[in-house]
């Protein structure tokens, strides 16, 4: 379990501390005997992106469902917005706009019957703001849900989980089958929410969309929340994969002893290997011979779990 307490920095003021938007206190799910979630503590501070991160199986759907009261916890409570999850879980969603993580609702209604249907339970009249999602998204919102493809269908939900603007989002993996063009254009929403001084909880095993958007991120595994981290502490802990290919062979000796690289290998004219933090030394080492191209890429969430989350890893 790890808990992070509020910062002394975020006060009210007038009225004293200022409430978490979310707050968790060993928020436990079993189901049985398998493992839903397990003494999940943290907070969620107003006016902040949160990713919350895990490979599939992790237990983030299960939190977000605890959190929303889709699921009753087996012990421990969750607050969300000062109020307790449960009891006030009417109030709660009154404030909250929801993504989740498997979308789906009556396959014969129209994306703009859906969109009616959850203006009506609102109380909104004016849709002049899910008309501007549905433009920005490319959302076809005039054919049934049964005829649209996975993507077509995650931006119907992305539709009417934001067109209230709402105080909250809650997004269960909110990129799932949107194209590059899409994906983009969701963080620029979800960048002019949290301007709106909204807040964002993001679900999601996409390290390089979560760097981009996020400011703090939760690392849940095998349902118990291992760390909580600013975005630059964790991209800083996060190597890179390094592939340099020369015009000509090139001693990979010289590269093997900068420091933070490992897992060098070389084949003919191309080097490639994993670097730590250092990139200035290898970048500066490479242009001292005849570059031909050179590639840097993110390792996976699911590789960063295995190097500092493994079995020997923090706890």
């Amino acid at each position: 379990m790890f808990e992070l307490e509020v910062g002394s920095d975020a006060r009210d003021t007038v009225s004293g501390p200022v409430t978490p938007v979310i707050e968790t206190a060993e928020l436990t799910k079993t189901y049985g005997e398998s493992r839903g979630i397990d003494g999940v503590s943290m907070t969620v501070e107003a006016g902040e992106v949160f990713g919350f991160l895990g490979p599939n199986g992790a237990g983030k759907t299960t939190t977000i469902r605890t959190l929303l009261d889709l699921l009753h916890p087996t012990s421990g409570s969750a607050r969300v917005f000062g109020l307790d999850s449960r009891r006030d879980t009417l109030r709660i969603r009154a404030r909250t706009g929801n993504l989740p993580g498997d979308f789906a609702y009556d396959a014969r209604l129209t994306g703009r019957e859906v969109i009616d249907l959850f203006a009506r339970l609102r109380g909104i009249s004016d849709l002049g703001r899910a008309r501007d999602l549905a433009e920005r998204f490319e959302a076809d919102l005039d054919r049934p849900l049964a005829e649209l493809s996975r993507g077509n269908r995650q931006k119907v939900g992305l539709v009417q989980a934001m067109f209230h603007e709402p105080e909250l989002l809650i997004l269960d993996e909110p990129t799932s089958g949107l194209d590059p063009l899409m994906q983009e254009e969701f963080l620029k929403v979800v960048r002019e929410a949290r301007e709106r001084g909204g807040t964002v909880f993001l679900s999601s095993h996409d390290l390089d969309e979560v760097e981009r958007v996020c400011d703090r991120v939760g690392i849940i595994r095998h349902g118990r929340l291992v760390d909580v981290e600013e975005v630059a502490d964790l991209t800083e802990r996060a190597y890179r994969h390094v592939t340099l290919e020369f015009s000509g062979p090139v001693d990979a000796a010289e590269f093997a002893a900068i420091a933070g690289v490992t897992e060098l290998e070389r084949s003919g004219n191309r080097i490639a290997f994993k670097a730590q933090s250092n990139l200035d030394a290898v970048i500066k080492a490479a242009a001292r011979h005849e570059l031909v191209d050179i590639e840097l890429t993110h390792p996976s969430l699911e590789e960063i779990f295995l190097t500092f989350y493994g079995e020997h890893g923090p706890r």
